[in-house]
């Protein structure tokens, strides 16, 4: 409840004060409102129900403040996009009805119907922000700027949370660049930061100024094994108090190791920061890249399974024609065997011929 304790307080004291809605605090909706009466009542609606129907609309609008005061949904305060965007809604629908140009009782129902459901809407928008963007730090003070809805004042909110925001652990090798990044996700949303404070701290009690200013990030080149140790940085605000304060453990490990590749494999060459370990051939072998008995082996396979596809492919052909046209098959058998027989045979001399060879 820590950050919340003020809303509260203000909420207690609106009940003391002539409140206005949170809603009212947007110019373009007091506008509107005012164009309503005066452009679109007089020929919308009869001229004696102006002066209660406007009230009753502003006594709606007014309403909107009337949420129950939670920590989780609605505190009494809005930031200027939250704002906007309920504006806009309000602004849609009430364009939408005088668009439509109705009038009468049906003008006066369509009305206060749509105030009824922007109300829902303005209570989505505050939860929304309560949830996701009333003081997103998780640590150290965030300057935010918000709108009371009691009083429509633009304030400065400093969400206080645990000042130290933790110890980062950094390895970075040696003859490399030690990268140490401060910025946190909320700071760029924050009101009132100055500068960015780096120190080398080397003791309980002692530490150096490294660098200061705007720029959150702290880039050493070339660091050797001297450059490890802890390291703080501080971003400061304009209330003379530290927004974030962040510690730095570096590790300096041993240089990487890297060969250089051969001409021949340049396109493989390792992206930066990869180490490369390469095995050498011994002494008196050969450095080829490819193996002859590989290449034997796997044509020896390929013209195997060649081999093997060709037989395979004339079986399915002959079992297809085999169930297709099983007749035609039998009677080509058939042929094929008698042929075989008839050609197998030795002709036969007639006995005549053989009768007159001898008696010659």
């Amino acid at each position: 409840m820590g950050p919340q304790l003020p809303f509260l307080v203000a909420a207690l004291a609106s009940c003391l004060l002539p409140a206005r809605a949170c809603l009212m605090c947007s110019t373009k909706v007091v506008e509107a409102l005012d164009s309503l009466e005066k452009d679109y009542l007089p020929d919308h609606l009869p001229a004696k129900s102006h002066e209660s129907f406007m009230k009753r609309v502003k006594d709606a609008v007014l309403d909107f403040k009337n949420l129950p005061i939670h920590e989780d949904s609605y505190m009494g305060v809005l930031d200027e996009p939250t704002l906007e965007n309920a504006s806009w809604s309000f602004l849609k629908d009430l364009k939408r009805i005088t668009d439509s140009n109705v009038e009468g009782e049906l003008f006066v129902k369509e009305m206060f119907w749509m105030l009824s459901l922007q109300k829902d809407t303005f209570a989505r928008f505050a939860a929304q922000f309560q949830k996701e963007v009333f003081c997103p730090n998780q640590c150290g003070v965030m300057l935010q700027s918000l709108v009371w809805c009691n009083s429509c004042q633009r304030r400065v909110h400093a969400c206080r949370k645990h000042p130290n925001c933790g110890e980062r652990l950094v390895l970075v090798h040696e003859k490399e660049d030690m990268i140490l990044n401060c910025e946190l996700s909320w700071h760029r949303l924050s009101q009132g930061l100055t500068d960015y404070s780096f120190y080398r701290v080397w003791g309980q009690n002692s530490e150096t100024l490294l660098s200061e200013g705007k720029d959150p990030i702290l880039t050493k080149t070339a660091v050797t094994a001297d450059d490890a140790g802890v390291y703080r940085c501080s971003l400061g605000t304009v209330q003379s108090i530290p927004a974030t304060v962040l510690r730095f453990r570096v590790t300096v490990l041993p240089e990487r190791i890297r060969e250089e590749l051969p001409s021949g494999q340049a396109g493989e060459a390792a992206g930066p920061g990869d180490s490369i370990s390469l095995q050498r051939p011994p002494a008196g072998q050969p450095t080829s890249t490819q193996c002859p008995k590989s290449e034997n082996m796997l044509r020896g396979r390929l013209i195997g399974l060649l081999i093997w596809g060709f037989v395979v492919l004339i079986i399915g052909f002959a079992t297809a024609i085999l169930c297709f046209r099983p007749e035609r098959v039998i009677s080509c058998i058939k042929d094929c065997l008698g042929t075989m027989k008839e050609s197998a045979t030795p002709p036969q001399v007639s006995k005549e011929k053989v009768t007159s060879s001898r008696h010659k």
